[in-house]
């Protein structure tokens, strides 16, 4: 969600300059950090986490206090549970820090190298993006993740959270300004935009001069106002329609534990499944049992006719249905006749974000992972692993359903690009 408030004239004369003045000074603490040693930004994450866990009593304080305005302003459930942060939380974001110190430093990593007729040795080189803009919604947890990736990368990072998180992002990040400081590396590299106004957000996307990549993190309507909005670069998934795909030779046991955790262990986050596609030989067997054990857990299941037949009680889908993304304990639920339909569903309805099937046969596993285009495929494990901590990333800046220039779960190496090197001994060209 989008504050609606926008500044008066003289307000946004300050705005504005306030935004600049941020933006301006995480640029220059950017060139100093893409100097810095790999010793250096890894000791700064290790004080980071340190920090996180002995001021989590403060930073939880000040999170309840964002809670409370939350609930007083009527937002749902799974907002409140985004936005919700408690010591296993705080933990979480400290192991993540942790985990990303412990990853290898792309930056200065030559990447390939080859040698031209006239005798240039050329080469790619990886280096930081610059300075990145994060905004998000309910998510304090992106505070602490994206900072780590940033500076792990080599990037200075402006961050930009909802007013329902104010109080948790600037708790959180002092504590990461902290420990930069403490380590020798600029404070500023960490940046938390201190104001709540919408015109915040439009003035940071006009500073192309400054930032050099934006990743908006939050519902659909935030990454379409700001990809609508941005002269800068975006990195955006517009929403998380996953699904999972019960083949034929699945062993149904294993599908019915995989699909329970899909939706239920954390409906509002978007790597939920929300569609759940079964093939017809199996229907009879696995509908009764996956969608007593998902009722008994209170999720609405939403079914296709052929559902309908075997499971008579449960609401019809709509075409709508399939398209949703609904964060909740809702699902909808569909019979295919192969695996050639279910492909079929999931690139129409889909939204390339994370797919899964269930299956004991390896041929249509590998032409599930060769037919389905979106940015993560798994076989036999739920939709719920597509997370940055979870492949190894240490944490994730954001999953971009965009192929430019990445796809998937972005982590420490997706923060860089490369440059060209090259050695000459005197080769001009004629």
């Amino acid at each position: 969600m989008l504050e609606t408030k926008t500044a008066g004239i003289s307000e946004g004369i300050q705005i504005t300059k306030l935004i600049t003045d941020i933006a301006s000074k995480a640029k220059s603490a950017s060139r100093i950090l893409a100097k810095a040693s790999s010793s250096s930004k890894d000791q700064a994450l290790l004080f980071m986490s340190d920090g996180l866990l002995s001021q989590s009593s403060f930073i939880i304080d000040e999170n309840n206090k964002d809670i409370e305005d939350s609930k007083a302003r009527g937002f749902s459930t799974s907002f409140l549970d985004r936005l919700t942060l408690t010591p296993s939380r705080i933990k979480a974001m400290a192991d993540g820090l942790k985990e990303i110190a412990s990853l290898h430093d792309p930056v200065g990593e030559v990447v390939k190298m080859w040698r031209r007729p006239n005798g240039l040795l050329v080469g790619r080189m990886r280096i930081p993006l610059g300075v990145i803009g994060i905004i998000y919604e309910a998510r304090p947890n992106v505070t602490a993740d994206g900072s780590g990736l940033c500076i792990k990368s080599g990037n200075a990072v402006i961050l930009r959270g909802g007013s329902e998180s104010i109080r948790s992002n600037m708790a959180i990040g002092t504590v990461l300004r902290d420990a930069l400081k403490k380590a020798d590396l600029p404070g500023d590299s960490i940046q938390i935009i201190p104001v709540v106004d919408r015109s915040a957000v439009l003035e940071m996307l006009k500073l192309e001069d400054y930032i050099d990549l934006i990743i908006p993190r939050g519902g659909e309507g935030l990454i379409r106002f700001v990809s609508e909005n941005s002269r800068i670069p975006v990195i955006k998934h517009y929403k998380g329609v996953c699904h999972i795909f019960a083949d034929e030779s699945a062993d149904l046991e294993m599908a019915r534990k995989i699909s329970f955790n899909a939706k239920v262990q954390r409906p509002g986050v978007c790597n939920a499944m929300e569609t759940l596609l079964v093939h017809e030989k199996i229907a009879g067997a696995f509908l009764p049992s996956i969608v007593r054990t998902l009722e008994e857990a209170g999720v609405e299941i939403r079914g296709c006719r052929r559902t309908r037949e075997i499971i008579p009680h449960m609401k019809e889908a709509t075409e709508e249905d399939w398209y949703a993304e609904y964060l909740d304990l809702i699902l909808s639920v569909k019979v295919v006749k192969d695996l050639d339909e279910a492909i079929s569903h999931i690139e129409k309805y889909g939204s390339m974000h994370t797919e899964a099937i269930i299956t004991e046969n390896y041929t249509n596993a590998q032409s599930f992972l060769n037919g389905v285009n979106s940015s993560t495929v798994l076989v036999n494990a739920s939709t719920r692993f597509s997370d940055g901590f979870e492949l190894g990333l240490g944490a994730e800046i954001g999953i971009s359903t965009s192929k430019l220039h990445a796809f998937g779960p972005m982590g420490v190496e997706e923060l860089t690009t490369t440059k060209f090197i090259i050695y000459g001994n005197g080769q001009i060209r004629t």
